[in-house]
């Protein structure tokens, strides 16, 4: 029995590229689609042909890979994912993260209807937390752009699945770090790289805002056990929280970066100048320890050292 061929969108991002890496060592058929030229020359791939420079914003050339390639999945990862990015370009934003899911669920209503499609949501298109912990089932009522523009992809991934019976499957996912983050707007790479270059770290935010953190590992796992799912049961809609048992604010989070790097040089400075984010975010994740058996199997200090190393080995790759 041949294993599925997997298109991922977003391919060349941090957790496309990182789930790309997963899968080829589980000797699947990973094909990438991504528009990122820079990360194609960093990453050395240009001579890859599984790696397909375009953009799923065309919908002809989508519907030409799914055709061509006898893709059986679709992760979809790409988007534009930066909060602040939302916030000033509100247009591209939706346009980008909103119609290029739609173009996706599109080519496969019209395509093959038995393609599994994968839906990389967030924490944020719950919008502000008003309890304890999120759950699945709590409405999607997010405000700011980015945030607006995950919870109005994910519903209609839900709508697809209900009304066009489609297999779909969605992760709500926390704050990701680890190796291979080249986007220097998230907080972990921009401390990094900022302490490397020997230059205090910026917050823009009051430092309180706290998040779940989850090891880019941990998260490649459970889209895998997500996907296998999805294949063998019938069950056509699948929506999980993907959260963490550490869950910091912004400020504990650099300071463990700082103890880690053993570093009491750099200063860090409050600047408050985004007031637009989301203060408080947790998600209860026991559906997915139940369903999928999906559990979080590294250590936040370890996983915070690798990922350490890994900017230090590759630090070229920022200068």
């Amino acid at each position: 029995m041949r294993k599925n061929n997997i298109l991922i969108t977003g391919g060349l991002g941090f957790v496309g590229f990182n789930l790309y890496k997963f899968l080829k060592n589980k000797k699947y058929n990973v094909y990438c689609l991504d528009k990122n030229k820079k990360n194609l020359k960093k990453l050395k791939l240009q001579k890859q042909k599984k790696i397909i420079l375009g953009n799923f914003l065309n919908f002809k050339l989508v519907k030409k890979i799914i055709k061509e390639k006898k893709i059986d999945v679709i992760i979809h990862t790409g988007a534009i994912t930066q909060v602040l990015d939302g916030i000033n370009y509100p247009l591209e934003t939706y346009h980008n993260n909103i119609q290029g899911t739609v173009n996706l669920l599109e080519s496969i209503r019209t395509i093959n209807k038995k393609i599994v499609f994968i839906f990389s949501s967030t924490d944020k298109a719950y919008g502000e937390l008003k309890k304890k912990e999120y759950i699945e089932s709590d409405l999607l009522k997010a405000q700011y752009p980015y945030d607006l523009s995950k919870s109005s992809s994910d519903l209609i991934c839900q709508s697809y699945s209900k009304y066009y019976d489609l297999k779909v499957g969605i992760i709500r996912c926390g704050n990701i770090f680890g190796p291979l983050d080249f986007n220097e707007g998230r907080i972990v790479p921009d401390s990094l790289i900022s302490i490397l270059k020997n230059k205090n770290i910026i917050l823009r935010s009051n430092g309180k805002l706290k998040r779940d953190y989850i090891y880019i590992n941990d998260v490649c796992n459970a889209y895998f056990l997500l996907m296998k799912k999805l294949v063998k049961n019938k069950k056509k809609l699948r929506i999980y929280n993907l959260g963490s048992k550490y869950n910091f604010s912004v400020i504990q989070l650099v300071n463990k970066i700082l103890k880690i790097m053993k570093n009491s040089k750099t200063k860090v400075i409050i600047k408050n100048f985004s007031k637009k984010e989301l203060i408080n975010q947790k998600l209860n994740y026991s559906k997915i320890k139940r369903e999928l058996k999906w559990s979080q199997k590294n250590v936040f200090e370890k996983s915070l050292a690798e990922t350490i190393s890994w900017y230090k080995k590759n630090f070229y790759l920022f200068k």
